[in-house]
Order: C-alpha cells, then sequence, then structure tokens
C-alpha cells in the first residue's frame, strides 16, 4: 500500500507541479510582456527573437519552474507514506530534466539565466518542498 501512495505522490506532485508552471508563464507574461513579434507559443519565434529579451523577460519563466517545482514537492511530501524528502527530490529531477531539454531546445538563452535557472530552480526547490511538505505533515 505504501508504494502505491508513493507512486500516487509523485504522480500528483507532477501533475500539479506542471500546472503551477504553466498557470505562471500564462498569467505572469501580462506582467513582463515579450517583446513585439514574439509568440510564445511557438519555439521558432522564441529562438529567433530571444537576442531581444531583457532581464524582465526572464522573471516568468524562472519564477514558474521554481514555484512548480516547489508546489509539486510540497504535495509529494504531504501525500507520501515513506521516503517523503527523497521522493521530493524525485519531483525536482524530472523538472530538471525538462529543464535540461529546454537549454537544448533554446540554446541561445544567456548562460546567466541557465544556470540561475538549472542550479536554483530545481533541486534547491525540491529540497525545500520535501521539508516544508514534511513540516506541514507533523501538524
Amino acid at each position: 500500500m505504501n508504494i502505491l501512495r508513493n507512486i500516487l505522490a509523485v504522480l500528483v506532485g507532477l501533475v500539479v507541479g506542471s500546472y503551477v508552471n504553466m498557470f505562471i508563464i500564462k498569467f505572469g507574461s501580462p506582467y513582463f510582456p515579450l517583446p513585439e513579434g514574439v509568440n510564445p507559443n511557438d519555439m521558432e519565434s522564441i529562438k529567433a527573437n530571444i537576442h531581444l529579451y531583457s532581464f524582465k523577460h526572464f522573471i516568468t519563466p524562472w519564477l514558474a519552474h521554481a514555484v512548480g517545482v516547489l508546489v509539486g514537492a510540497i504535495l509529494t511530501a504531504i501525500i507520501a507514506a515513506t521516503y517523503k524528502a527523497r521522493l521530493a527530490l524525485i519531483i525536482g529531477a524530472f523538472f530538471l530534466l525538462g529543464g535540461i531539454a529546454m537549454v537544448y531546445m533554446l540554446p541561445q538563452t544567456p548562460i546567466w539565466f541557465i544556470l540561475a535557472d538549472l542550479v536554483l530552480a530545481y533541486i534547491p526547490m525540491a529540497w525545500l518542498g520535501g521539508k516544508l511538505g514534511m513540516m506541514i505533515n507533523k501538524k
């Protein structure tokens, strides 16, 4: 029974974390609108225009990645029967793989953002989410 609960915890963490990520991307973008002519739903448009991006254009994606992992890891740690911290880190690892894939899809992305995203948004947020989820679970 613990195994099924742990699998469910990871699946819920991945699905809800992904939803939170997309929610922030969708509703955060109006606060930091993309440069004129960029279609955020078209990877080729992003690739062709990423040189027009400034710091503010990277705030929303970074927050989406970090908060999506954080929420997914918290839920995973709350739902999991055992190995709560490890399973929360698995959420971070899955999202990290997505971040690495994005680096390959958008190689023109500035190195500072790649480092900030890959180093700060995934594993640290999963670790924090695991800790927070375990604290919430104790109450």
